[in-house]
């Protein structure tokens, strides 16, 4: 499984969407607004669309609701559920026949609904990728004509990210989320398919959308105001609860960053959070996160952040080129012959299950860098900035003070290396939020790479690259 991407994440879209928002179903996080008046058709016909990067894939997840019973959401199996009821009436239900299970793409998905169309099967339409889905569950079309939903009706409270009652919180992230008010627009209008390479569907602006007497834009570019409705009408903005800052990503649907991969922990499963990139191991075996894109050539920087440990702090991290097959077998970084580490405790080095003296201890709240140079077989790192053993990452081919030689990727295991981390004891847990350039954390500076891309503590050295698919695309990998 080398690399996992969805069909939009590509290199280059021409228009280029810049941030996302980070959504943590353990904050209960949301955002919401309440119409003042109803304008035409409120209720009746509109269309949500938001591009959504999943968290944790197997809990159900709200994306949009409104009044008491009116919703979308994903399943814990991956299914696009839809319900439309206004108080205590009927329920009329869309149900997905496709299923979103891939943690490391996104996924464009739109809503259009108007009830005032007399065809009952075009009452609601349900796109992902610009393809429209075959629902399993068809009541909707019961529903009689002209009935109002809730959306964007005066006095009813809309939301995004939450249930109605509060459960069923939104995990993972979104952006370009828009809703408009009396159109029922299709989903070219929000997003196209790539010239170079007609299967990719993209987002193209949608700045210039008329949303409605109640309608939306949200951007998420001002990180102090994530609710801000960007289209500069419509809506006032909604307000934000149990969102930070730190929530605002660069991880987007034209710039898909990397995150720990749940898909590839089968064994003593950590508890992943913050949209993937933090893991919790469980102090039950040995367990850890892998990097969902992994990468054959080039250079990369990855920091690492121990936020916790408990007992004696074991936490490990470095590179691995068969992350599954670790996991399988329980075994914690370094301890193939083509895995590599350093470990938090007295500072070691591992390889092939062989542990060497090499640089400084580390505990809760330092930064480590990881420097993989695959151009020249050689991996570096570094603690609060400082490369350990003197290394020199830019140093090519002499690789002064590398960790490792490594082994070139084999065929054999997945010919990509993955970036990870968790623990070396079954006895000891840690939690680790990784930072392949879209950090969960405050940095107290933000330091991107020669392409202008990720956001570290401490700069990347000369050539060497954030872990996201327009760097892949640039610089190979």
């Amino acid at each position: 499984m080398p690399l996992i991407l969805g069909t939009n994440s590509i290199k280059d879209t021409g228009f280029n969407v810049a941030n996302s928002c980070r959504f943590e179903d353990g904050d209960n996080p949301k955002m919401v607004v309440t119409p003042s008046s109803s304008g035409t058709n409120a209720g009746l016909k509109y269309t949500f669309s938001a591009w959504v990067k999943l968290g944790d894939i197997g809990a159900d997840k709200t994306i949009w609701s409104c009044s008491s019973d009116t919703y979308i959401y994903i399943s814990g199996a991956g299914v696009i559920s839809c319900n439309f009821r206004r108080d205590s009436g009927s329920n009329y239900e869309y149900n997905s026949t496709r299923k979103l299970r891939d943690p490391s793409a996104w996924y464009h998905i739109v809503l259009r609904v108007d009830t005032t169309d007399s065809t009952d099967a075009d009452k609601v339409q349900v796109y992902v990728n610009n393809q429209e889905d075959t629902p399993t569950t068809t009541t909707y079309r019961n529903m009689a004509d002209d009935y109002e939903t809730g959306a964007n009706v005066s006095g009813i409270e809309q939301r995004i990210g939450v249930y109605s009652d509060g459960s069923l919180d939104f995990d993972g992230y979104m952006a370009e989320v828009i809703m408009v008010d009396n159109q029922s627009l299709a989903p070219t209008e929000f997003g196209e398919y790539d010239e170079d390479t007609p299967t990719i569907w993209k987002p193209k602006d949608i700045s210039g959308i008329s949303v409605g007497t109640n309608g939306y834009y949200l951007d998420f570019e001002d990180s102090s105001n994530l609710g801000n409705n960007a289209a500069g009408s419509g809506s006032a903005d909604l307000t934000e609860t149990n969102l930070a800052a730190t929530d605002s990503s660069t991880d987007t649907p034209t710039n898909n960053f990397a995150t720990y991969n749940p898909l590839l922990n089968t064994q003593n499963v950590p508890t992943f959070a913050e949209g993937n990139t933090q893991a919790a191991t469980t102090g039950s075996g040995v367990n850890g996160g892998f990097s969902s894109i992994g990468v054959a050539s080039a250079k990369w920087y990855v920091e690492f952040k121990l936020s916790a440990h408990s007992g004696t702090n074991r936490c490990i991290l470095g590179v691995t080129s068969n992350p599954a097959e670790d996991d399988r077998n329980n075994e914690y970084f370094g301890q193939t012959a083509r895995s590599y580490s350093y470990s938090a405790e007295i500072g070691r080095k591992y390889n092939n299950n062989s542990a060497s003296s090499y640089g400084d201890s580390y505990t809760t709240n330092d930064i480590l860098g990881v420097a993989l140079d695959l151009d020249n077989l050689k991996i570096y790192f570094s603690k609060n900035g400082t490369w350990q053993d003197s290394g020199d990452p830019t140093s090519g081919a002499t690789g002064t003070g590398a960790a490792f030689t490594v082994t070139a990727p084999a065929s054999t295991d997945t010919g990509f290396y993955f970036f990870g981390a968790g623990d070396e004891s079954g006895s000891h847990s840690c939690t680790i939020q990784a930072n392949f350039g879209n950090p969960p954390y405050a940095n107290s500076s933000s330091v991107a790479d020669a392409n202008g891309y990720g956001a570290f503590e401490y700069a990347p050295p000369s050539g060497y690259l954030a872990l996201c698919t327009k760097n892949l695309g640039s610089d190979g990998g």
